[in-house]
């Protein structure tokens, strides 16, 4: 699939450390390490030396281990976005196009993304690099390529877009209410703590003076003011792709409905497809499937059956840990279109959780 890249925009966000949020809130150095150790994994198989492992204390991967298992048996390309990372990443196997973002405040600050406009502009315009896989600027030239590479590939391009940062479904959540759609997400944790997201929201809103709503029409606006870098990023993407005719598909769950409103808002008007996970469809905390219909997205939700794995890393994805990210849907939806059996996806994705655990209890 040499025609077929997934760029996942990483990044952070301070909200991620509001108590109770997030997954990897409770440990700083995760916080801070996860998005930039997705991309590694993803690229590489596995993350750089000083990086953190992302695995949880209940033995859950992060879901970068099944969007690698999908690559190593399907073979699509990838390219990471930095979208305000906090540690630095270099992986060996793909390129990491610079959005210009800094790591995104609290949510609960008046103005939590600044620079959103800045990040938007600059995302939209690395389209072309993201689908050739590089980025084409020097420090003679500092600005990204605007005209596709097309001797990568005979076939026609396509796009995934997809996202890495902790706390960034409550972020989600803010520029959702913001731009006065429907106040659904998801959560990385078992439980959604919806209740506690909504209430964080509502302290950003009063804080930002703006009521549900009052940016519709203007998603610059919802990114600034309740939004995170990624979701800024991953926006511009998606509108560039379409204003070039690049075939685009968001490829998680709530958080790419986010990027997909903010698509709407800012006058896009052509039927996106959202490729997500049966976890995420199936929580009907989340409401992905209103939210889905609201937004006029084509919404397909892949079920990789893990729970007929026995590895403990499949329980912990079956009891709703992880239910998405990193493009896991999407990469899902790639193996399901590629005929690859659900039982080899889940042979791959123990065998790679098998070895970070081992880099971890054993570290070079």
């Amino acid at each position: 699939m040499t025609d077929v890249t997934l760029a996942v925009v990483a990044g952070t966000t301070a909200t991620a450390a509001i108590d109770g949020i997030s997954a990897a809130g409770a440990d700083p150095e995760l916080r801070d390490h996860t998005p930039s150790a997705d991309l590694e994994i993803v690229a590489d198989g596995r993350p750089a030396p000083d990086s953190a492992v992302p695995v949880s204390p209940s033995g859950c991967p992060t879901p970068a281990v099944v969007t690698r298992a999908v690559r190593e048996l399907v073979g699509f390309e990838f390219v990471g976005v930095d979208a305000g990372l906090a540690v630095p990443t270099a992986p060996t196997d793909a390129a990491v196009l610079d959005a210009g973002a800094a790591p995104g405040g609290d949510v609960r600050d008046p103005e939590p993304v600044p620079a959103a406009a800045a990040i938007f502009e600059r995302a939209l315009a690395l389209v072309p690099d993201a689908v050739a896989g590089t980025e084409s600027t020097t420090e003679a030239n500092p600005e990204p390529n605007t005209e596709p590479n097309v001797e990568a590939s005979d076939a026609d391009p396509e796009l995934l877009v997809a996202e890495t940062i902790p706390g960034g479904t409550t972020t989600a959540l803010g520029v959702l209410t913001a731009l006065g759609e429907r106040r659904a997400v998801s959560s990385s944790l078992p439980a959604n703590p919806l209740a506690t997201k909504r209430a964080v929201v509502d302290e950003g809103l009063a804080a930002s003076d703006i009521a549900a709503g009052d940016a519709a029409g203007d998603p610059l606006a919802a990114l600034r003011l309740m939004g995170d870098p990624v979701l800024a990023a991953a926006a511009g993407l998606v509108v560039g792709a379409v204003e070039r005719g690049v075939p685009v598909t968001l490829a998680g769950g709530t958080q790419l409905a986010a990027v997909a409103a903010l698509a709407r808002h800012a006058g896009v008007e052509c039927r996106l497809p959202l490729a997500t996970t049966s976890f995420v469809a199936d929580d009907p905390s989340a409401d992905v499937g209103a939210l889905a219909d609201d937004l006029g997205l084509t919404l397909a939700a892949t079920d990789p059956r893990f729970d007929e794995g026995d590895h403990p890393a499949m329980a912990a994805y079956a009891r709703g840990e992880a239910k998405e990210g990193v493009g896991m849907g999407g990469a899902l939806a790639l193996s399901e279109r590629a005929g690859v059996p659900a039982g080899d996806v889940r042979d791959r994705v123990a065998s790679i959780t098998d070895r970070l655990l081992a880099d971890r209890a054993n570290p070079s």
